[in-house]
């Protein structure tokens, strides 16, 4: 079955230009070429023809940090402890949300653990295996669940250690079970102290490394993103507060940020509960933080940090079909539209990396949307996608 994509707006997000008049023929699930629409050549039999134009071609996004089987709202961490299969069920309605959004590939970055063959596993390793093949739900890779110290998140939440030994020994039985990646939690009870120090956190590092794997981190604060840009890990999820040293870190050690300020804009009208003290139903003080984050970003980018976007659904009150929403916020804190929306596909893949996600070309997969206006000066044009490749 082959399918004929004909005369649309394209951008593979490289750039600010989109090339007009470009079909696309797509033969089962892969790309045959990418040509001009007055240079098609002789089509396949009985090629579906669906007119493009008026539309732009734009690469899947890729949403760097999700939590697939968290429910998200504004009870989030109540609903963490919600039976097995309820959590499941939100996954698959998460998938469903970002498959029709445009998201092909998601990042999940911490999923509750349950007894699994008498051994507690993440949810999010079993979701990412029940939809590999499946064309109606993103590609995943997960991190399991949260390597913390012990007692900061709810139980079920996290893998706990208590110091350098046993933050190592976790780190690595997260990739024992099959997690794609490692996620340590570097926000602690003291925010002037780190959890874990550099050294520490270092020697997870190497020691993920030596496997083939990445580390990320979880860090808001100074000390955390101090910590983990010192200690080289892959990247630091959230990063609401940077300074210009710890970026030019992040850019010579090759460290992304991955943002969420979606989360941030998302608490602003109710509130939320959460497991970080000073963003509980405090509006003012998560619009200071927002801010400080726009600030870090533009900080980041500046440095050459590669910036990747996310969500945070289910980490919060955002949702798994709003990563257009970070697409804004990026563009708010200083990113033009088109670096913007690589921060969302292939700047993704690059950081999963995964050298087919976000990336639209000849040969690789029809992982590609359809959307109203020109994405690389409009980011409101991502919230318009009219059908999903």
């Amino acid at each position: 079955m082959s399918t004929l994509y004909r005369g649309g707006a394209f951008t593979d997000a490289r750039s600010d230009q989109l090339q007009l008049g470009v079909s696309v023929l797509v033969t089962g699930d892969r790309i045959a070429w990418i040509r001009p629409a007055d240079d098609e050549g002789k089509l396949p039999a009985n090629c579906e023809i669906v007119d493009a134009g008026g539309t732009t071609i734009v690469p899947g996004m890729v949403d760097g940090h999700s939590h697939l089987t968290l429910p998200g709202g504004s009870h989030w961490i109540d609903r963490a402890s919600d039976p097995t299969g309820r959590l499941l069920a939100v996954a698959e309605d998460n998938g469903e949300l970002q498959y029709r959004s445009g998201v092909r590939w998601a990042r999940d970055v911490g999923a509750p653990t349950r007894p699994v063959g008498g051994a507690e596993r993440a949810l999010s390793l079993g979701i990412r295996d029940r939809w590999h093949g499946r064309r109606d739900r993103p590609y995943v890779r997960a991190a399991g669940t949260w390597v913390t110290v012990a007692g900061l998140l709810p139980p079920g939440l996290s893998v706990e250690a208590r110091d350098g030994d046993e933050l190592l020994a976790a780190a690595l039985g997260q990739l024992d079970d099959g997690a794609d990646f490692v996620k340590l939690y570097m926000d602690g009870p003291d925010a002037n102290t780190p959890p874990f120090s550099a050294d520490e956190v270092a020697r997870v590092v190497a020691a993920v490394h030596a496997r083939g794997r990445k580390v990320t981190a979880h860090a808001t604060g100074l000390s955390g993103t101090r910590a983990c840009a010192a200690a080289g890990v892959d990247s630091i999820e959230h990063g609401f507060e940077l300074d210009a040293d710890i970026a030019a870190e992040m850019a010579a050690r090759g460290c992304a940020l991955v943002t969420t300020m979606t989360v941030l804009r998302s608490w602003l009208t109710f509130g939320t509960t959460t497991a970080i003290p000073r963003f509980t139903e405090r509006t003012a003080e998560t619009l200071e933080t927002l801010e400080t984050a726009m600030a870090s970003v533009r900080l980041a980018h500046a440095a050459g940090v590669a910036i990747v976007g996310g969500t945070d659904f289910g980490g919060g009150s955002s949702r798994a079909n709003q990563l257009p929403w970070e697409i804004e916020c990026l563009v708010q804190a200083g990113l033009e539209p088109w670096q913007a929306l690589a921060s969302v596909t292939w700047r993704g893949g690059e950081l999963l990396g995964e050298p087919d996600a976000g990336v639209i070309r000849a040969g690789g997969p029809a992982d590609f949307s359809l959307v109203h206006g020109d994405p690389c000066t409009d980011p409101a044009a991502m919230w318009r996608i009219w059908r999903v490749a």
